[in-house]
């Protein structure tokens, strides 16, 4: 596996796999090569995995007859259920989609309209890495990006951009300057074991028509120089975020549901320590203005009433609206309204205290950045911006907490008064210069 250029942060450990995994590959092989490991894993923990693969890979051989890519296709569709086989997982469906190979760029919008009934229901997919220098690899992760509905993780996988990384530049180069880097501030790495490393090797074996040497005498597909890239203990993964912010009607849903606490913020301990924890936090025991968008159900937002003299709480769900006023039903000075951020109002001019808990990372980087500036302009010199938001990753956010708290503490216009970094959460305090 590739390793990060000097001064990049090592790949955090993939989270372990669960639900339904839709592993999805441009041609028979990339996902052995890049996710064999991390596709056995998921098959024995009991996920439910599915494989999609875009073409048959019938054009490996330039020059090749209408009969041998035929003949090609056919067999690399055989080679891909024996290497299914070789890592346990020969009953996993695979679904053949016929695109042709060389040619998914030019049919990357129908490819994302066929991948939409596999990805539906996913709780995570597969696919390609965006950036990968084979144009078949990149439309594949795009398609798969673009057909993945909100509530799915979405990971990538790089393949050739291993193989044509130059170490001193710290990404991947082909034949020119202008090569997509590396994103290693979304790195994972899956560990493989021992017996999933001999499983792998295996079943890359199996591909025998990559491995051989080409037509006429040529050199093969996958000659030992290629394929010691994908012969480590390590796979490495992109976290694949959405580029927009998180829509409205999802939220609607899930308070919609249940008890309408979809978070149990009222009664988990994760919930109820975090409060705790930020409240002790915040500078002062008094202040005179806060704002509070994402309020949620509004456990927070009686708290706040208790230090503040006005709270404006807000939040862009009505059923979240709904219940902080009945949660701050007869508290003086507290105001709860129906706005999203980036919304100006969501922030009123005058604040002293900004509390955003559990909300900035589910803004696009545009909107996040039009809020940091509108945070800027609210609060009043001297005045303080709370943050706070759970390590993981919702699969409906653009960033992930640090890559959020990062765009707040870097900015030149706050200073940063504490840091707690929680294995749960991330929280910091800034204050207006």
């Amino acid at each position: 596996m590739s390793t990060p250029p000097s001064g990049s942060a090592e790949p955090r450990p993939m989270p372990a796999p669960s639900g339904r995994l839709v592993v999805v590959a441009a041609h028979p092989d990339d996902e052995t090569l890049a996710a064999g490991g991390f596709l056995r894993a998921a098959h024995e923990a009991g996920c439910e995995v599915e494989v999609v693969i875009a073409t048959d890979g019938e054009a490996a051989f330039p020059g090749a007859t209408a009969a041998d890519r035929d003949r090609l296709g056919r067999t690399r569709r055989r080679e891909l259920y024996e290497a299914l086989g070789t890592l346990g997982a020969r009953d996993v469906p695979v679904h053949w989609l016929g695109l042709p190979d060389s040619g998914l760029a030019a049919v990357e919008s129908a490819l994302a309209e066929r991948l939409k009934p596999f990805l539906r229901d996913a709780d995570a997919y597969l696919a390609p890495w965006t950036g990968d220098p084979h144009p078949d690899h990149a439309a594949a992760g795009r398609a798969a990006a673009a057909a993945a509905p909100v509530t799915a993780h979405g990971w990538s996988y790089p393949i050739w951009a291993l193989v044509w990384e130059s170490p001193d530049q710290g990404g991947p180069k082909q034949n020119g300057p202008d090569q997509e880097p590396l994103p290693w501030s979304r790195a994972f790495a899956h560990t493989l074991s021992a017996a999933d490393l001999e499983a792998k090797r295996t079943a890359i074996g199996r591909f025998s028509s990559q491995l051989a040497p080409a037509p006429g005498g040529g050199p093969p597909i996958l000659p030992a120089e290629v394929l010691r890239h994908f012969d480590t203990d390590r796979e490495l993964f992109f976290r694949e975020p959405r580029t927009a912010s998180a829509p409205a009607d999802r939220f609607a849903a899930l308070y919609s549901g249940g008890d309408g606490d979809p978070w149990e913020t009222r009664t988990s301990w994760y919930e109820i320590r975090k409060r705790g924890i930020l409240l002790a936090c915040l500078p002062h025991a008094r202040y005179v203005r806060a704002a509070e968008p994402g309020c949620g159900t509004g456990a927070l937002t009686r708290e706040l009433a208790a230090r503040c003299e006005a709270v404006t709480a807000s939040d862009f769900s009505a059923e979240a609206v709904t219940a902080t006023r009945e949660a701050t039903r007869g508290l003086p000075g507290v105001t709860v309204e129906c706005r999203a951020l980036p919304d100006p109002a969501a922030l009123p001019t005058g604040i002293d205290l900004a509390v955003l808990s559990e909300v900035l990372y589910y803004l696009s980087p545009a909107d996040l950045d039009a809020t940091v500036n509108r945070l800027a302009d609210a609060l009043v010199a001297g005045g303080d911006v709370l943050v706070a938001h759970w390590r993981g990753w919702p699969a409906e956010a653009p960033q992930d907490a640090e890559a959020t708290h990062r765009r707040l503490c870097e900015d030149p216009r706050f200073d940063v008064l504490l840091e707690h970094t929680d294995a749960a959460f991330l929280l910091h305090v800034l204050r207006r210069r």
